[in-house]
């Protein structure tokens, strides 16, 4: 694996990926939070778009015929399932599956970013969890995207030291080799 130094812009690609990522992720989960507040909360709608019944509809739901009606504070307890009554696009099930596809496009970023890096596990696991708790994401990403950005700042003055040094010895390498190839000549 390569050095962090020599891979300054992997890594830069790694964090705008990253910080895309929990942006979108952190928006996602909070979409999600309303949604389950509207379904599970004592209003029980789901969001439909292109209902009969109008464009941007909050259809009702309802728990099975034989479920008691405190089931539907309860997701998927007391082995009830609860029936929608909205037609058309249901988009509060669009949220559920998007959040979810976006939260492992998210740990993806998370992981790549410390790859990249090479943090401790530590860093990963808080990046991970970022995109679990409302409003965290956002923070967590200012907080990482700060630290990153200041390593690869002292990467990038190393690697300029370091680029010197090689052309210093490139210089002298080559200095060598020509008085090498001119002493021959002068002793003969």
């Amino acid at each position: 694996m390569p050095k962090p130094i020599d891979n300054i812009p992997k890594i830069r690609k790694s964090l705008t990926f990253y910080r895309w990522m929990a942006y979108i992720a952190g928006s996602f989960l909070l979409l999600l939070v309303v949604e389950m507040v509207l379904k599970y909360s004592p209003t029980h709608v789901e969001v439909y778009l292109g209902d009969p019944r109008g464009f941007f509809f909050l259809a009702p739901v309802m728990p099975e015929p034989m479920c008691q009606w405190y089931s539907l504070f309860v997701p998927g307890g007391m082995g009830c399932e609860i029936i929608s009554t909205g037609e058309g696009f249901n988009l509060s099930l669009f949220i559920l599956i998007a959040h979810g596809w976006i939260y492992v496009a998210y740990l993806l970023a998370c992981f790549l970013l410390w790859q990249a890096m090479r943090w401790p596990v530590r860093r990963l696991v808080i990046m991970a969890l970022g995109g679990v708790v409302p409003f965290l994401s956002f923070f967590t990403e200012a907080s990482m995207h700060r630290i990153a950005v200041a390593e690869i700042d002292v990467l990038e003055r190393k690697k300029v030291v370091l680029d010197r040094k090689r052309a210093e010895r490139r210089a002298e390498k080559a200095a060598a080799a020509e008085s090498a190839a001119t002493e021959p000549a002068d002793q003969a």
